[in-house]
């Protein structure tokens, strides 16, 4: 069992909220960390993806009234989305007779329509906390389990598979499952195959801005096209959109948005990289690494932490900007694959704009050293440390 960081946000959901959903992809763990945490409980889980378990809440209302005094999770809540109002009904029931907290986990992948129909219908009664894959704080302390990381990726199964090659099976698996039947059962309309050649072109476009219509000339296909599937894969939490930093410096911005396939393990999958060897000779290698090491920043940064990037037309850009908030400020990170890291023109520029309350370069090594301008050098796994000092600061 790894211990995940997002246990802590749970239990703290738990305490204030009287029903908590734990948002992620499939097979990231969701289940395994529901379980563990109401171990000994007495708390009743259904799989909505089972006929049996599904049939227990034909009507829930009655269901929910029998179970009235425990913790009720109910696993990819996305089958069942007309569950949500008679959920608030018996919340507000238990809320009238003193029960306010704790009643319901509720688990699925992310969907726009779920969110937002749960988020209306439980205003007030819910808090949604996200699950993503394991990151670089939640492993070893060491650099090899962080190429681990980074090659295998986050999902649980593929990082603790027991060879690469068995890693890599697992993760071509779980993209055919997500394209032949995950994707669809959100709506999509479109031939798997033509589906994963969008998916590999964005793992070739790692860390790229986001060009609809030159990805609608490759794929012979609309640019609204590609935007509403690229808006479902980030639906899903399989892609990120990274917006960009827009301050009024008066210099003309890049306006366009960031995409990465969230998960650095898909991203080598795709592109058929099944060691480290044929990692760090492939073109991907550096934009890779760029966003693994997003992911795990992000993870671990506080939740109303604000995630963006800066890059103007001359040239100044930084890799994330993240707006803390409070007395962290603001915070500006450069990400680099090497170990003997050098602060750029580019960054120069950016933190003259910026003006940033801390500015890091982010490096493959471990150690921390301080820079030219004010800039810290500093590892993926030490600045993933401060940012969750932060969190819980907050």
């Amino acid at each position: 069992m790894i211990p995940r960081l997002a246990r802590l946000d749970i239990r703290d959901a738990l305490d204030r909220q009287p029903a908590v959903a734990i948002i992620g992809p499939r097979q990231v763990g969701k289940t395994t960390l529901a379980l563990e945490l109401t171990k000994g409980t007495g708390a009743v889980y259904l799989d909505l993806e089972s006929p049996e378990d599904l049939a227990q809440v034909q009507d829930p209302e009655r269901f929910f009234a029998r179970h009235a005094e425990r913790l009720v999770i109910l696993d990819e809540i996305h089958r069942a989305p007309g569950i949500f109002l008679p959920m608030r009904g018996a919340i507000d029931r238990a809320r009238r007779e003193g029960r306010r907290t704790g009643q319901f986990l509720l688990l699925g992948s992310a969907s726009l329509d779920l969110l937002r129909q749960s988020g209306e219908t439980l205003a007030g009664r819910i808090a949604y906390v996200p699950l993503t894959t394991i990151t670089a704080l939640e492993v070893a302390d060491e650099r090899a389990a962080r190429e681990r990381l980074w090659l295998r990726g986050g999902f649980p199964d593929s990082l603790l598979a027991s060879s690469d090659r068995r890693s890599l099976a697992i993760r071509t698996d779980f993209i055919r499952t997500y394209l032949e039947r995950e994707v669809p059962a959100f709506g999509a309309r479109v031939a798997a195959e033509w589906l994963r050649r969008l998916w590999t072109m964005l793992a070739h476009n790692q860390g790229q801005l986001l060009n609809a219509s030159r990805l609608a000339a490759s794929l012979e296909v609309s640019s609204p096209t590609v935007s509403r599937y690229v808006d479902l894969l980030t639906d899903l939490l399989l892609v990120r959109r990274l917006p960009p930093f827009l301050p009024n410096v008066g210099k003309r911005l890049v306006k366009a948005p960031k995409v990465y396939v969230r998960d650095s393990g898909l991203v080598h999958a795709l592109l058929g990289l099944p060691t480290v060897d044929a990692l760090l000779s492939h073109p991907v290698a550096g934009p890779s690494w760029e966003g693994f090491v997003l992911e795990s920043l992000l993870a671990a940064a506080p939740s109303e932490a604000l995630a963006s990037f800066y890059r103007t037309a001359a040239g100044a850009e930084v890799d994330l900007v993240l707006e803390l908030g409070g007395t962290a400020g603001t915070w500006a990170i450069e990400i680099k694959r090497t170990a003997a890291p050098v602060v750029s023109r580019g960054m120069r520029e950016a933190l003259a704009d910026l003006v940033p309350t801390r500015s890091f370069v982010v490096h493959a090594g471990d150690a921390a050293f301080p820079m030219a301008h004010g800039v810290e050098a500093i590892g993926v796994r030490a600045l993933c440390a401060l940012l969750w000092e932060a969190r819980l600061a907050h």
